[in-house]
C-alpha cells in the first residue's frame, strides 16, 4: 500500500505527551497511514510543512447548531476553517420548535464536518403545565434517536426535579432507553449551582457530565464525584483554570463552545476556547489535549483526536502556537481550508433546503398597546411588591428580588421604578397563553426588544420600556415569522430575520452576522449591559436556568419550578 502524499517537515503534536516533536505524516485516503522522523516513497507526493505546528482537527462534543442561528450546512462551510473537524450537536432548539421533523431535517443535510448527534433530552425542557413548547419527545422519540447512526449521547439532562421525584419519572425513562440501545452511549448533563445531595443524586441517575458555569469549588466536588466538565468561555476564568491545571484535571476535562452567536462565529469558534483558556493560564499544549482527544475519548471517537496511523487524517497547520490561527485544515486528508486557495480549495458552499411549512411557525395575535398595560387587582391599592429578575453584567443567571412599585390610576407605573417588562406570548396557537415578569438591570433607554430565538421553547419574547414600541417590535417579529428586532422612537433601530421556524436564518452568516452585531449594538445603546446581551435576554425564557426566569405560564424558580406570583402584596 502506498500513501496519496506525505507531508514533510512538520512539528506534529505527541498527544500522550502533549508536546510537538519534527515529524514526518504520510495520508492514505482518509487515515493516517505513517508518522515517522523520515519518510519516503518513490513517486509519491510530497508537501513541505514548512517547519508548521501541526494538530489534529478540533472536536467539539457539546454545542446547539441553532445557537448560531445557521444550519448545518452554513455551520461547517463557516468552521471548517478554523480547525474544526468533527461535533457533536445537540438540535434540541429545533426539536422544540419541530419535534422529530426538525431534528431528521438537521440530520438529513450532508456536510464535510463530521455532525455526531445528542438526543434532546429536554422537548420541552420542563413541562406541559409549566411552559408551551412546538413539540414534545417522549420515550418513542427517544428510542428512534438512540436507533440511528450518527447519535452519540442523550443530550444535557436538565430536569433535575423530574430527575429526583419518587415514583415514575419521564427523565429516568430516557436515560433507561439510552442505557438499553446497546450503544453505550453518553449521558450529558446540565446542573448548574447542584451541589452535596443533589449532586450526588444526579449523578446517581446515570448522569456524569456537566457542561454549565463553574467555580474552582463545583470543578472539585464534581471531579472528586467522577463527573466529566465540559468548559465553556464563561466557565474559563483564571480561578478556575487554576484549579483544573494546579490538579492535573486534563484527563476529565474537555473545551467545549456550547452556544455561540452568529456574529461572533465571524471570528471563530472553539480555536477561541483555546485562546481563552491559555489566557485564562493553561499551557497550550493542555488546551490542545482537551480539545481533541479528551472530547473524542468522552464519546468513544475513538478513530479521531491524534495524528497516528489508521486514525482519520483530520488536521490544521499552524505558523505558530501564538494562537489558534490555521493556515490550512484537512479533513479526512482532503484540503478544506487554506489561505492560498489556488492550491487547497475552500471549504464547500453551504446548501439550505427545507420544507415551506418551516418558514410560517408563528401562530399568536399582533399585540396592542393594552398588553403591555398592567392593571392592579386591588384599585384601591397605592403601592405593590412585585417579584423581579435582576440580572447580572456576566452570564445568564437572574437574582430574584422584590420591589415596590407605584399604582397609579390603578396601573402599575414599572416604567417609574427602573425595571423594564418581560412579556412572553405563546406563539405555537395551541393556547394563546401571555406570561408577565419585571426584569432589573435591563433597558434603560425608552425602546423594546423583541425575538422568537428565546430558550428553549421559542415563545415570542418582548422586554421594553415603552409600550409603543413593545407593540411595534411584537408585530415586526410576527410579520416576519421570526427574527430579533429593536425598536426605539416608534422606529426599527435594528433586526436579524430568523426565518426558518424563528430561530433559524437562511442567509450566509457573513449576512446574519452583520445584523446580529446591528442588533446588539443596538440593545447595548438601550442600556443593556452584559457580556452576551443577546443570550442573557433569550435564556430569561429558559426554566432550568438559575435562578427566577419567565414562561408563557408566568414566573418561575429554578431549580424548585414552583409558579411565583408577578404581585406579591398590595398596599392601601
Amino acid at each position: 500500500m502506498r500513501p496519496d502524499f506525505i507531508l514533510k517537515n512538520v512539528m506534529v503534536y505527541q498527544t500522550f505527551r502533549q508536546c510537538f516533536e519534527k515529524r514526518d505524516v504520510a495520508v492514505a485516503g482518509e487515515k493516517f497511514y505513517c508518522v515517522s522522523p523520515a519518510i519516503s516513497y518513490p513517486g509519491v507526493r510530497e508537501i513541505d510543512g514548512k517547519g508548521r505546528y501541526m494538530l489534529p482537527g478540533l472536536v467539539d462534543i457539546h454545542m446547539h447548531i441553532e445557537s448560531s442561528m445557521t444550519y448545518p450546512g452554513e455551520f461547517s462551510r463557516i468552521t471548517l476553517p478554523y480547525g474544526v473537524t468533527t461535533v457533536v450537536a445537540d438540535a434540541h432548539e429545533m426539536a422544540n420548535v419541530f419535534g422529530m421533523d426538525g431534528i431528521r431535517a438537521f440530520m438529513a443535510q450532508k456536510t464535510k464536518q463530521d455532525i455526531f448527534w445528542a438526543i434532546p433530552s429536554s422537548v420541552p425542557a420542563t413541562n406541559e403545565k409549566l411552559e408551551t413548547a412546538g413539540a414534545s419527545l417522549g420515550v418513542k422519540e427517544i428510542s428512534e434517536m438512540a436507533s440511528l447512526d450518527g447519535v452519540l449521547c442523550l443530550g444535557e439532562i436538565m430536569n433535575y426535579k423530574d430527575l429526583s421525584a419518587e415514583g415514575e419519572s419521564r427523565t429516568r425513562d430516557l436515560i433507561n432507553v439510552c442505557r438499553n440501545a446497546g450503544k453505550n452511549l453518553r449521558i450529558e448533563g446540565h446542573c448548574p449551582g447542584l451541589t452535596g445531595a443533589d449532586l450526588n443524586r444526579f449523578i446517581y441517575e446515570g448522569v456524569d457530565a456537566d457542561h454549565t458555569q463553574q467555580t474552582p469549588q463545583s470543578v472539585m466536588e464534581k471531579t472528586e464525584l467522577g463527573m466529566f466538565l465540559e468548559l465553556q468561555f464563561k466557565s474559563l476564568t483564571p480561578e478556575v483554570v487554576k484549579t483544573v491545571c494546579d490538579n492535573e484535571l486534563y484527563e476529565n476535562v474537555a473545551l467545549v463552545t456550547d452556544d455561540t452567536m452568529a456574529d461572533k462565529l465571524l471570528t471563530g469558534h472553539l480555536n477561541k476556547i483555546i485562546e481563552t483558556a491559555v489566557r485564562a493560564g493553561m499551557p497550550m499544549e493542555k488546551a490542545i489535549y482537551c480539545a481533541t482527544w479528551t472530547p473524542s475519548r468522552r464519546m468513544h471517537l475513538d478513530d479521531r483526536g491524534m495524528i497516528a496511523p489508521g486514525k482519520i487524517a483530520d488536521f490544521m497547520l499552524l505558523d505558530s502556537l501564538d494562537g489558534i490561527d490555521p493556515v490550512a485544515v484537512y479533513k479526512k486528508g482532503e484540503c478544506v481550508y487554506c489561505k492560498d486557495e489556488e492550491a487547497c480549495g475552500a471549504a464547500e458552499a453551504a446548501a439550505c433546503s427545507f420544507p415551506d411549512p418551516f418558514y410560517h411557525t408563528i401562530n399568536c395575535r399582533p399585540a396592542e398597546i393594552s398588553d403591555f398595560v398592567l392593571k392592579a387587582e386591588d384599585p384601591e391599592a397605592k403601592w405593590a411588591e412585585v417579584n423581579v429578575m435582576k440580572i447580572g453584567t456576566f452570564g445568564t443567571a437572574t437574582t430574584p428580588v422584590k420591589r415596590r412599585v407605584e399604582v397609579k390610576d390603578g396601573v402599575l407605573d414599572w416604567k417609574s421604578a427602573g425595571l423594564s417588562l418581560a412579556v412572553v406570548f405563546e406563539r405555537y396557537g395551541k393556547n394563546g397563553n401571555i406570561g408577565y415578569g419585571f426584569v432589573e438591570g435591563a433597558l434603560t433607554k425608552p425602546g423594546a426588544v423583541a425575538t422568537t430565538w428565546s430558550h428553549d421553547s421559542h415563545n415570542l419574547f418582548v422586554l421594553g420600556t415603552d409600550e409603543n414600541d413593545m407593540k411595534l417590535a411584537q408585530r415586526r417579529v410576527l410579520k416576519l415569522q421570526g427574527a430579533y428586532v429593536v425598536f426605539a422612537g416608534g422606529k426599527s433601530l435594528a433586526e436579524a430575520r430568523l426565518t426558518i421556524g424563528g430561530i433559524v436564518s437562511d442567509q450566509p452568516i457573513e449576512v446574519l452576522g452583520q445584523e446580529l452585531k446591528e442588533v446588539r449594538a443596538a440593545m447595548e445603546g438601550l442600556g443593556y449591559v452584559n457580556n452576551n446581551v443577546i443570550m442573557s435576554m433569550s435564556t430569561l425564557c429558559l426554566p432550568v436556568s438559575p435562578k427566577l426566569k419567565l414562561t408563557d405560564h408566568g414566573l418561575l424558580t429554578v431549580p424548585g419550578q414552583e409558579h411565583v406570583q408577578l404581585v406579591e402584596k398590595y398596599e392601601r
